[in-house]
């Protein structure tokens, strides 16, 4: 027998007992079950984090190596020790008790099972098959599968105050794996804490996407990713640098979960004195919102959102929030290195005579040159906009310039996908509302937690346009020439997004000709854009309604493009060019 079976045995054994744990662990929390039953799921805990246990002790008990002190080293002496102390509190208590009373700590116990069950798995080689799914498939199916089990979890009794429908519960886990925020049940009254807990863990696996999980995953673990693995990562990101593959996802963790936890910080310290609220609301209040404005999602704990009464005239929360959904709608690769830029710009400045930090060329790439000036751009003219028309509208309210000011600039902001409603909607001037569908459509960043066509395929459009009107045929920024590639690609997601919005107001409109036309067009720019604004309307879409809404948001989610990649052959080059004819435009 090879040395190496019987380990592999035991883990594959370990991965498939507490991946059923988790599936357990979810039912023991989404349902009321009898405290006999309780038990018998508890010693079925104890068992899979004891041999999770056994599988650590083995795979440095049979390695050969020196043993060495690294992160995964750590990470298996911590989690050790805890499952150690876990296992003799325990079953301590079980013997204590019997089956006659409730054993406590369950929720330390099933977060050991979920530990166990990454650990394992992470132990194993992953590769994605290109010749089972492409790239696009599998991000397509990941979304999907998502979606289904979230709807599934929001659909347990624990989960909710009072029953909900298969499809409510599908059109809320799809807005939130969306990250959309349209909402068809009051997530504050319809929802316990528990399945607030749900909706916001779907929001962060939608915000990062599950193949950024499973990828580091695998490399903490194992030290490495494969090289078609890094290949798929880079045809869904568009990439052509392998190099940095590995990296970036590194640095998109650490930035989502550095932004997320100084964002809940701050959301607290502004909302300390908010009466009604003890020590653990407000806590999962600036939890919630740090992650939901992070992801561009849109989800409240509020029934008004952050209209409430007690949070409409919170300025420093709304700077808060703004400034955290507009850093998440600006691309974790634009963020990375912008803050690469920033570092290094801070020590030249610190040290001016050292040369490890003299000047660095499009160290400050052109993406990020395209994106910050677009999105800059669009927040200017969305503050103006908003500032002449609802001056005396809903503005009005803020007795300050300050004030009106400060929810000009989230009103301006949020359409960029955040979905936060500061104001009455249903309010909005006729100007404003064309105002906010231009800014929805555009959206958020590539890249980004956001949706919408994306602000460098708005730009690219302008800068094509401009180029067009003056007779060039290349399209030039900051010396360097657009790829027809990109160009091309902009395009075809403009036309596509209109595309799919239209078709979706024609069949909205069809099955219920009574609604306002403005509100279906509003409501669909907002759910292709993953914005989750809306003016009133989406308590009153029919179910067939619901469904059109949850599709476009899934499909402005994963991209009609990524869709036709998805389901088309790829077709190799040929080395031949046909004859070149202008066709006659206007």
């Amino acid at each position: 027998m090879h040395p190496a079976l019987p380990y592999r045995l035991l883990n594959k054994l370990t991965i498939f007992i507490s991946l059923i744990g988790v599936g357990v662990a979810l039912i023991d929390s989404g349902f009321t079950l009898s405290t006999w039953l309780q038990h018998i799921f508890h010693l079925f805990y104890l068992t899979i984090i004891l041999l999770g246990f056994v599988a650590t002790v083995w795979r440095y008990v049979r390695a050969k190596t020196r043993l060495s002190v690294n992160k995964v080293a750590v990470f298996d002496l911590v989690t050790s020790v805890a499952i150690l102390v876990l296992l003799a509190v325990h079953f301590t208590e079980l013997a204590r008790s019997g089956l006659s009373m409730p054993v406590d700590g369950f929720i330390a116990i099933k977060i050991a099972v979920f530990v166990t069950f990454i650990r394992e798995i992470s132990d194993n080689n992953f590769s994605l098959n290109r010749a089972f799914l492409n790239p696009g498939q599998f991000f397509i199916l990941s979304f999907l599968s998502v979606v289904l089990v979230g709807a599934l979890l929001l659909m347990m009794p624990n989960a909710t105050t009072e029953p909900i429908s298969f499809v409510d519960a599908l059109f809320t886990a799809t807005s939130a794996v969306c990250v959309t925020g349209l909402i068809v049940v009051d997530t504050a009254t319809r929802f316990t804490t528990f399945g607030q807990v749900i909706i916001i863990g779907l929001i962060q696996i939608g915000g990062l996407g599950i193949l950024t999980f499973v990828t580091y995953f695998s490399y903490f673990f194992k030290g490495g990713v494969s090289y078609e693995t890094q290949l798929s990562i880079s045809e869904m990101t568009f990439s052509r640098r392998l190099g940095d593959m590995v990296t970036t996802l590194k640095s998109i963790l650490y930035v989502t979960f550095g932004v997320e936890a100084l964002a809940a910080i701050l959301i607290y310290i502004s909302i300390y004195d908010l009466p009604g609220m003890n020590f653990s609301e407000r806590l999962f209040f600036s939890v919630f919102h740090a992650i939901s404005a992070f992801c561009n999602a849109g989800f409240s704990t509020f029934s008004a959102g952050l209209y409430d009464d007690s949070l409409r005239f919170n300025y420093p929360l709304q700077l808060i929030i703004s400034t955290t959904f507009l850093f998440g709608g600006m691309g974790f690769i634009i963020v990375v290195n912008l803050l690469r830029y920033l570092r290094h710009r801070a020590q030249r400045a610190l040290h001016p005579h050292d040369p490890r930090y003299g000047y660095q060329p499009w160290l400050l790439s052109i993406n990020s040159r395209i994106t910050l000036i677009t999105s800059g751009v669009l927040l200017l003219i969305g503050l103006i906009g908003v500032l002449m028309f609802e001056y005396n509208g809903i503005l009005a309210e803020h007795s300050s310039f300050y004030g009106k000011v400060i929810t000009g600039l989230f009103t301006a902001a949020t359409p960029r996908t955040a979905g936060f409603n500061i104001a009455d909607m249903d309010a909005l001037a006729f100007p404003t509302i064309m105002l906010t569908i231009f800014l929805m459509w555009i959206g958020a960043s590539p890249n980004s937690t956001g949706g919408g066509i994306k602000t460098s395929t708005f730009a690219i459009a302008v800068l094509n346009t401009l180029s067009l009107a003056r007779g060039q045929t290349k399209v030039e920024v900051f010396q360097r020439e657009i790829a027809d590639i990109s160009i091309r690609r902009a395009f075809s997601i403009m036309w596509l997004s209109l595309l799919v919005i239209g078709l979706g107001v024609t069949l909205i409109s069809y099955d219920q000709p009574e609604l306002d036309l403005i509100k279906v067009i509003f409501e669909c720019f907002s759910a292709y854009s993953t914005v989750g604004l809306s003016l009133n309307l989406t308590a009153d879409l029919s179910t067939f309604s619901k469904l059109v809404v949850s599709v476009i948001m899934f499909v402005g989610r994963v991209g009609m493009l990524t869709i036709f990649v998805a389901l088309l052959k790829n077709r190799h080059q040929r080395n031949y060019r046909y004859p070149t004819e202008e066709i006659t435009i206007n």
